[in-house]
């Protein structure tokens, strides 16, 4: 059983992640839009990686015994208009999801909680990435 606190930061977290996926599914209908298929091809990649995020944080719930409760997936609330939006709206947002993985990394050391620790050594690298490649664009 996880401690309480990190069990509701990992299902809010299921939430923000798709949430992320469905703003880059947004930022692929943009750019779609805009005739630029290689960028709305490399969103609507984005939006599967942060659904599969979404997934393996559900999994790891169920796996723990953990009741898991899905919430509405609020709207997008960012509104490109200039080509460039998308890109530096990206990388804010993946600015912001590193910082909710590392409160949720932080709210399970403080409990001693080393296998959730270790679950999301993965997300912190692999939010290291996402920030640099969305950084890079």
């Amino acid at each position: 059983m996880l401690d309480k606190k990190v069990s509701r930061l990992l299902n809010e977290q299921i939430n923000k992640e798709l949430y992320s996926a469905y703003l880059y599914l947004d930022f692929s209908v943009f750019y779609e839009a805009e005739g630029l298929d290689g960028f709305a091809n490399w969103y609507m990649i984005q939006a599967q990686e942060e659904r599969d995020h979404a997934m393996l944080m559900l999994k790891y719930l169920q796996n723990n015994g953990e009741k898991v409760s899905l919430d509405a997936v609020a709207k997008p609330d960012k509104e490109p208009k200039a080509l460039i939006d998308p890109l530096k709206m990206g990388y804010e947002h993946e600015q912001y999801v590193t910082s909710l993985i590392n409160d949720i990394y932080a709210a399970a050391y403080a409990v001693k909680d080393f296998r959730t620790m270790q679950f999301l050594d993965w997300f912190v690298k692999e939010q290291m990435e996402e920030e640099k490649t969305a950084d890079d664009l």
